[in-house]
């Protein structure tokens, strides 16, 4: 029987990361417009299909995270997505939340729901073959944002979710989200950060969660999208691991950061940089959705024509990832081509 530290080991090895493919049916929907695809389920299966068929993906992808209707998908050969994954060495996941309501009494921001009968959901994703799951949280940075009230409310579902994935054997990946979206600057990115995260481990500290069987999926410290000085890769780098090093204890064992709306190569970058500045308490590495996916859907445009291209922008983009989690990536190589 595998247990919950072997699931955690297997997902950090060296120079690999998780995809993030758990887009919901109406998250799917903006990224195949952007494509002209039709979003209908056997699009949707097919996509998956295509990137998880990549050859050599399981060098530099060791964990997908998949969305219930995927869970429950098989191939064009009629093999369950997850065993065709799991098959490869690849860890299936499953999103377990049910995504973001308003915060009754704090205007502007939002809690995660999905808490009702989690437990039994578990079970079943369990039976199917996810090894862990992960939970989002999303903090907003505004005019008197995010207030602890909001910082307190998701961190509390955050360690309820965490621990009632333990005791079911499945690996928790905790998402506590600081929004990149406003015009804030680094140094409010990294408050708000160090505040998030001093909550959420307090929260995990009373709910009684294992610490080295979970894994923390958080956003990198950044500039707001609208903010007029952005950082440098260097001070992303450097000004992320400062709050980490304030706030995640070392008994956890893996960083899995979130891409967060930056650019594929910005999210590369950044992982590198920070891979590169020494031996940190934790492995650091990826978990990224469309920073991993995003050329490879542009080349496939839904057209059996574009399978394999579609598979080389998605083995690149992987690759360099993996490089990344090493501190081995450098930008020269986004211009090699992607080989089909």
């Amino acid at each position: 029987m595998t247990t919950m530290e072997q699931t955690v080991a297997e997902i950090l090895r060296a120079g690999a990361g998780i995809l993030a493919a758990d887009e919901s049916t109406g998250t799917i929907e903006k990224r195949f417009k952007s494509a002209n695809i039709p979003n209908v389920e056997t699009n949707r299966r097919d996509y998956r299909e295509m990137l998880f068929t990549t050859k050599g993906m399981e060098q530099h992808i060791s964990g997908v995270i998949l969305f219930d209707e995927t869970l429950r998908q098989k191939s064009r050969a009629g093999v369950p997505l997850a065993k065709l994954l799991a098959d490869k060495g690849v860890v299936p996941g499953i999103k377990v939340d049910a995504g973001t309501t308003a915060l009754h009494g704090a205007p502007g921001e939002l809690v995660t729901q999905g808490l009702d009968k989690l437990g039994e959901r578990l079970k079943e994703y369990k039976a199917l073959g996810a090894r862990f799951a992960k939970w989002r949280a999303v903090i907003t940075i505004g005019a008197g944002i995010p207030t602890p009230y909001c910082i307190e409310a998701n961190a509390h579902a955050l360690a309820r979710y965490a621990a009632l994935c333990q005791s079911e054997g499945i690996v928790p990946i905790v998402e506590p989200e600081v929004l990149m979206d406003a015009d804030n600057t680094i140094e409010t990115c990294f408050q708000v950060t160090c505040d998030t995260l001093h909550c959420t481990f307090d929260q995990l500290y009373k709910q009684r969660v294992v610490l080295e069987q979970m894994l923390l999926k958080p956003n990198m410290v950044v500039s707001g999208k609208k903010c007029a000085t952005q950082a440098s890769v260097e001070q992303v780098a450097r000004e992320t691991l400062r709050c980490f090093r304030r706030t995640v204890p070392a008994a956890v064992p893996g960083i899995v950061f979130l891409s967060g709306g930056q650019s594929d190569e910005h999210a590369t970058a950044h992982l590198s940089a920070m891979n590169a500045l020494g031996k940190h308490p934790w492995v650091l590495s990826f978990s990224y959705g469309r920073a991993l996916q995003a050329p490879s859907l542009k080349a496939w445009a839904g057209q059996e024509a574009n399978w394999s291209k579609g598979q080389a922008e998605f083995a690149k983009r992987a690759k360099l990832n993996g490089l990344a989690q090493l501190g081995k990536y450098n930008g020269a190589m986004e211009k090699e081509p992607a080989l089909v």
